[in-house]
């Protein structure tokens, strides 16, 4: 396996070069359960959420037997207590022993979850063996980025260039977000949700979205360059969107750093910006002014069409 690549559903393409494989003990399961602990916003905390279908695809489970699954909100500030910890233990259909052992896997779990300032722990499974062992088989771990001061050991772990996308790596440093895709329209825009909304109207135009790239609110020029420098490094990308919202983000600011980035790369693809809110007429000026062949656009549709027509 290393050195070859891995490519599944949740890769790009071309797939992720593997540089380490993990050995474990075989082990042998005579029945699988599942158990997850994360922060839910919806309970201001933590809950926990137990099925005894282990094994399977969880949003399966609760669409097709919904009564399999329990929800149980927790106390972030207390141990789970113990009468909680029986009742998920005999919900999970553990018997006997296995019962106080299947508890006892629950607390550590939920110990672990407080130290390490984890949003999700989430085991499936959760498997009883024919020793009479409750082991967490198979475990999936996601972290509070808020938390990286306190937990330094735990991301300097993070996945490095050789194992992601390098775009996507580069990004990061600057507090992008940045996503690749399949499509020749790269997208710059802020927020997770225009952006979603954004490759949307650009397949309802015809078109297919190369990335989805988030500039966040607090965008700097510097930044707005990157996220280009980013972008044309895709050699899909053979137009480009610029979608903005100002409400916290100043249009100027993004104007600015789009003819500044379009000059220092020579930008050689279309290009339209469409651009509401804050400072939005400066921003105008400033792209009118700038003496490139920036493509302006009235609102989201019409950004959409014309950067679909520019291909064309």
């Amino acid at each position: 396996m290393i050195g070859n690549r891995l490519i599944t559903k949740q890769t790009p393409k071309s797939g992720i070069l593997v540089n380490k494989v993990m050995v474990a003990r075989s082990i042998n399961i005579t029945r699988e359960t599942y158990l997850c602990i994360l922060l839910d916003r919806e309970h201001n905390g933590p809950v926990l959420i137990a099925s005894p279908a282990g094994g399977m695809d969880i949003e399966a489970v609760a669409e097709e037997t919904p009564e399999k699954i329990k929800t149980v909100p927790l106390d972030i500030g207390k141990p789970i207590p113990e009468s909680t910890l029986l009742e998920v233990a005999k919900f999970l259909e553990f018997k006997g022993d296995s019962v106080k052992r299947c508890a006892e896997e629950i607390q550590k779990l939920y110990t672990l979850f407080k130290a390490v300032d984890a949003v999700q722990i989430e085991i499936n499974p959760l498997a009883e063996t024919d020793k009479g062992e409750v082991i967490s088989v198979d475990a999936k771990l996601n972290f509070d980025d808020n938390a990286q001061f306190r937990q330094k050991d735990i991301f300097s772990m993070d996945v490095t260039e050789e194992e992601s996308d390098p775009r996507e790596v580069e990004a990061a440093k600057y507090n992008l977000n940045y996503v690749a895709m399949d499509g020749n329209i790269g997208c710059l825009v802020n927020g997770a949700g225009l952006a979603m909304a954004t490759m949307d109207i650009i397949k309802l135009n015809g078109g297919e979205p190369a990335n989805f790239l988030d500039v966040g609110g607090g965008v700097r020029e510097d930044q707005v360059a990157k996220a280009f420098e980013i972008l044309t490094a895709d050699p899909k990308v053979k137009g480009i969107l610029v979608n903005v919202f100002g409400g916290i983000v100043n249009c100027a600011t993004i104007a600015n750093g789009i003819v500044a980035a379009s000059k220092k790369l020579q930008l050689n693809v279309p290009l339209v910006v469409r651009l509401e809110g804050t400072n939005v007429n400066q921003a105008r000026e400033i792209l009118k002014n700038s003496g490139l062949p920036i493509q302006t656009a009235s609102d989201l549709d019409d950004a959409a069409h014309k950067a679909v027509a520019a291909l064309n």
